[in-house]
């Protein structure tokens, strides 16, 4: 981690960090990251692509980590973290990316390519398939106490996380998007609520990983990461809305464990992305929980870098 680089890149007045580790002549990788993460989550995927003959980078969404938070968090929206991207590239004078993005960082991702195909040498996703914008349901038609419906309504989340300091909240939600079953509050529960004090971390995640997760959530609070993307309206993609296409090599990774499974097994497993990933490949990860990258770094870096090396040549030199 000696090796990663830090820095600030100016974008509508704010300053994002990014974070960056490989030769700047090499092909680029951008990282995207979901909740409750930061650029950190990626701290094994960027040492091995960079490794591997690639440059990673990873920023911290607008009120993530150590970038700045917008003046109204309240008003973020989709579109200025898909904004935010095409800045960071041509900021750092990127004109063809690979993307790896995880969780709602995947959504930020799918809309990026819709809107910028001529960006996007490549796009691998984890834990998030394609939902093309038109049909996207925000309940997924779960429970009242489903997490997402919790903490799409103002104040419910904020009330539930201020009974807690900012690292047990990071914990609580590490604890339950590691199981497979999906978080859902009983009627007189907050999400909060469904972790007990005692429940030890995933044996993969450590209490150093967690307080590099607590202090940066402790600067920069939730109010953005409430607002993006639980509460903001999914990215409006113009005409391609209606006839979505991602034409550029796709790798989707999923936990065979991931509770998102369980909401979306039966799409995933249809291979029903593909009517607008045309060259889609899927692969399943035994045991694999929402933060597969975390739990079995190695096993996904090889994934990672082997879809990579397939289609490098689509960067040019």
């Amino acid at each position: 981690m000696d090796k990663v680089l830090h820095k600030s890149v100016q974008v509508d007045g704010l300053k994002l960090h990014v974070a960056e580790v490989g030769s700047e002549s090499s092909p680029a990788v951008i990282f995207l990251h979901g909740f409750p993460e930061i650029w950190y989550t990626w701290r094994y995927q960027m040492i091995a692509v960079a490794n591997a003959g690639f440059r990673a980078i990873a920023p911290d969404f607008r009120g993530y980590g150590l970038s700045d938070s917008p003046a109204e968090p309240e008003k973020a929206s989709f579109a200025d973290f898909v904004n935010d991207i095409v800045s960071i590239l041509d900021s750092l004078g990127i004109s063809k990316v690979f993307v790896v993005a995880k969780d709602f960082g995947a959504m930020v991702a799918f809309s990026f390519v819709l809107l910028h195909p001529e960006k996007v040498a490549g796009l691998i996703s984890l834990g998030m398939i394609f939902v093309p914008p038109g049909a996207y349901k925000r309940s997924f038609a779960l429970p009242e106490g489903f997490y997402v419906r919790r903490w799409q309504e103002p104040g419910r989340a904020e009330a539930d996380f201020g009974r807690l300091d900012v690292k047990t909240v990071v914990r609580n939600i590490y604890i339950l998007f590691s199981k497979s079953e999906i978080p859902i509050a009983d009627e007189n529960q907050e999400i909060m609520d469904l972790v007990k004090p005692t429940s030890p971390l995933p044996s993969w995640f450590t209490e150093e990983d967690l307080a590099t997760y607590g202090a940066l959530y402790e600067r920069s609070g939730f109010r953005t990461a409430l607002q993006v993307p639980y509460r903001a309206t999914y990215l409006d993609v113009g005409p391609v809305e209606h006839d979505p296409k991602m034409e550029a090599p796709t790798l989707l990774i999923m936990g065979e464990e991931d509770y998102v499974m369980k909401i979306m097994d039966e799409y995933v497993r249809s291979d029903g992305m593909k009517k607008y990933v045309p060259n889609l490949e899927t692969i399943y990860v035994p045991h694999g929980s929402h933060f597969v990258h975390e739990q079995f770094p190695d096993h996904v870096n090889q994934l990672i870098v082997t879809f990579l090396d397939r289609n490098k040549h689509r960067v040019p030199v």
